[in-house]
């Protein structure tokens, strides 16, 4: 694989593996409902502060969301909504795993 074609791919596993955590794919759901700040993003999930604010600074760093201050408060939104389709094609692995375990038990 070439230089260039392998950066490629690595980008790619940054994003995946930013989406690779229960608490991200949460947040990132939430954010699709529209902006958030991370106060409420905190209160639904149930954890510290420390740990939404780590969990969103991977999401940020991938690209997968942004941020602004708003005076003591940081507001996050999607950057990329098309990440929610990345929701529906694991949707779909799961049915059809699900569906395929069944077939098989018969």
């Amino acid at each position: 694989m070439d230089p260039i074609t392998r950066r490629k791919y690595d980008s790619r596993a940054r994003v995946i593996k930013a989406m690779g955590h229960g608490t991200r794919l949460f947040l990132v759901d939430e954010l699709s409902r529209g902006e958030r700040c991370v106060c409420e993003l905190q209160e639904l999930v149930g954890a510290d502060m420390s740990t939404i604010s780590k969990h969103l600074a991977v999401l940020r760093e991938a690209g997968i969301v942004r941020d602004e201050k708003r005076g003591n408060q940081v507001f996050y939104s999607l950057r990329c909504p098309c990440v929610l389709n990345f929701f529906a094609c694991v949707e779909s692995v799961m049915q059809t795993s699900a569906t395929q375990a069944v077939e098989l038990a018969r």
